[in-house]
């Protein structure tokens, strides 16, 4: 080792460093990065309550009446076949996961013949019409706490009066 290695050594370093820091520097000076007044995003926050004024004004109550005048059985068949999989609707038709809907306006709930009910059902006994039948069918499990039926319900404000047609049947 010469009388000048460490000096050439510190000279390296200190060459290295400054190189470093200056490519620092000309990036900045070259690039000049945009900072906004305000950093991040706002977030709009409804005032309490506009929400739920919100969806009352969004979704207009129709009367039961006004959803039966509307009612057809060609669009009832199109929402039918959410149900086809558990209930038969043709005359004398067999009972499947769930009983033959066939004629069921008039019917006492739970008594269908041949079709083994829950006991929430069998103690439910009111006779279905339209608006027991679209109360049942917009959310089963809370009109017959404790039924079997798995359906968690038909969500749009037409419910039955979409398939009302598929139920009344004048014999």
């Amino acid at each position: 080792m010469g009388e000048l290695f460490w000096n050439k050594v510190f000279g390296a370093v200190l060459a290295t460093a400054l190189v470093v820091f200056g490519i620092k520097e000309l990036g900045h000076a070259l690039i000049h990065p945009h900072e906004p007044a305000e950093p991040g995003y706002k977030i709009a926050v409804a005032e309490e309550g506009g929400a739920k004024e919100k969806a009352k004004e969004a979704a207009p109550v129709k009367s039961l009446a006004e959803m039966l005048s509307e009612a057809s059985a060609s669009s009832g068949e199109r929402v039918a076949k959410k149900c086809a999989a558990c209930h038969d609707f043709t005359k004398g038709g067999p009972n499947k996961t769930g009983p033959n809907l066939w004629n069921v306006l008039g019917r006492t709930a739970g008594t269908h013949e041949g079709f083994n009910y829950s006991d929430a059902m069998k103690a439910f006994g009111k006779v279905w019409d339209y608006e027991t039948l679209d109360a049942f069918v917009s959310s089963p499990k809370t009109e017959v706490p404790g039924t079997a039926m798995g359906f968690a319900g038909l969500k749009k404000t037409k419910r039955c009066c979409q398939f009302a047609g598929l139920f009344a049947h004048p014999e």
